[in-house]
């Protein structure tokens, strides 16, 4: 099993990224999609999720309107669009699949939202 997240690097604020996770050896199709984030010291945060099928996305209360999650099930890649980027955003990304018999986690890309 391999999530490999891309797309990561730095960016001004008030710019834009896209981060891609590519999904090998599950069934890609059968998994719930979702991206965290992590800073020194904090928790891992839930950012934006996408169902199986794509049918139904959520997002957290501080990315709402400016990030948006979806998904290419015939690339098994799921992604995230990141707009009117802020400092607060400066974070590692980590894509999770997720089903009722467990997860997997991605390594990780690094984001920083500087001037």
């Amino acid at each position: 099993v391999q999530l490999v997240e891309s797309g990561g690097g730095l960016v001004q604020p008030g710019g834009s990224l896209s981060l891609s996770c590519a999904a090998s050896g599950f069934t890609f199709s059968s998994y719930a999609m979702s991206w965290y984030r992590q800073t020194p010291g904090k928790e891992r945060e839930l950012v934006a999720t996408v169902s199986s099928v794509g049918s139904s996305t959520s997002y957290a209360d501080s990315v709402k309107g400016r990030f948006t999650i979806s998904r290419d099930n015939a690339k098994n890649t799921v992604y995230l669009q990141m707009n009117s980027l802020k400092s607060g955003d400066t974070a590692v990304y980590y894509c999770r699949a997720t089903s009722r018999r467990g997860g997997y986690w991605g390594q990780g890309t690094q984001v920083t939202v500087s001037s």
